[in-house]
């Protein structure tokens, strides 16, 4: 028989990094697939251009992953039909606004798609039973393969020994005695095998999904109950910059960093935005048409924002553009104004 293929779901992250290496040692040529959503975290930073606390780039975890492994990788771009798994989740959200299951659910059928044109044998993960309460669990684990089409033909080497048998272990393919039996949320085995595989990994591990932060979640209900809809933009507008909702209901999503300027400056010909004069400091984008007298309140925001001193500020709403003399916003105004309370940093 020819040589056994398969595909795994590489998020970049250690479980699925681990898997990957796992079913490579026994003698099987591993494809990797990463499914871009536009909702990672490190690779947001990436493209932004902000850098660690050491001054390191950001890379992208799949790609730095496989890099590790030797195994080829293939990113693939859900981002488009992902947005109404998001909006309409057949299982529900988890803890924030994570849609899990239709996730898992979304990447294998993909993954499927593959394996089934290009002649895989079977689909590896890096799933760990009872590690994620909303769909690392069982029954959902069998559901997921059931709506996925993939029923047996999904290995999960940290937890297979937990697991009934796949297809490729009943066909000889993989040897079940060399894979794991690793449940919970625990993380001790996981970090022995990267000290004993000599992998890199980001610490704290996971996390990599805005989707599963509370502040985005946050965010994102708030949106959705002020204004009605979440278009594709409010969800990258959402990962960005300080976010403001003033009395009249217009929002102000400002940046924090040069990175976060750059980026928000690409919403400039879609939204109103507000800036010093003389370009120094931070970038406002204004969602929404102000009431005539908020156009102070948002001159002082720029200038709160930048260098805290008085500065004439340009404001363009529509195809109107204003100079205000802006004086620094009081502190207790601001956050009043903000929609997350007591936000100075982060996702918020």
């Amino acid at each position: 028989m020819s040589q056994i293929k398969a595909l795994a779901l590489l998020s970049g992250g250690l479980d699925s990094t681990l898997a990957i290496k796992l079913v490579q040692e026994q003698g099987i040529f591993v494809h990797a697939l990463h499914f871009y959503t536009g909702f990672c975290i490190t690779e947001h930073k990436r493209r932004l251009g902000i850098k660690k606390e050491d001054g390191s780039q950001y890379v992208n975890p799949a790609l730095k992953a496989a890099a590790q492994l030797g195994v080829p990788v293939e990113i693939v771009d859900i981002s488009e039909e992902y947005f109404n798994v998001l909006l309409n989740p057949k299982y529900g959200y988890g803890k924030n606004v994570n849609p899990c299951i239709d996730c898992r659910i979304m990447m294998l059928r993909k993954a499927k798609e593959i394996m089934d044109r290009e002649g895989y044998h079977f689909v590896i993960t890096g799933e760990v039973v009872g590690q994620r309460p909303m769909s690392q669990r069982l029954p959902i684990l069998k559901l997921i393969e059931k709506e996925a089409g993939l029923e047996g033909y999904v290995l999960r080497p940290l937890s297979a020994k937990l697991l009934p048998p796949t297809v490729p272990e009943k066909m000889g393919w993989v040897d079940r005695e060399k894979l794991l039996d690793i449940k919970g949320r625990g993380r001790k085995v996981q970090i022995s095998l990267a000290k004993k595989y000599g992998l890199d990994y980001e610490q704290p591990a996971g996390g990599c999904c805005y989707l599963t932060d509370p502040n985005y979640a946050l965010k994102f209900k708030e949106t959705l109950e002020r204004e009605g809809s979440i278009t594709r933009e409010d969800l990258v507008l959402l990962s960005v910059g300080r976010h403001l909702r003033l009395p009249s209901g217009v929002k102000l999503v400002v940046a924090r960093n040069e990175g976060e300027v750059n980026f928000l400056s690409g919403f400039k010909n879609r939204y109103g935005y507000a800036h010093r004069k003389d370009q120094q400091g931070t970038l406002v984008i204004i969602k929404g048409v102000p009431k005539e007298e908020e156009y102070p309140l948002i001159a002082g925001v720029v200038c709160r924002y930048s260098k805290r001193e008085p500065a004439e500020v340009i404001i363009k709403v529509k195809d109107e553009e204003m100079v205000i003399l802006g004086e620094p916003l009081e502190d207790e105004i601001l956050e009043s104004f903000k929609i997350l309370k007591g936000a100075s940093h982060g996702v918020g």
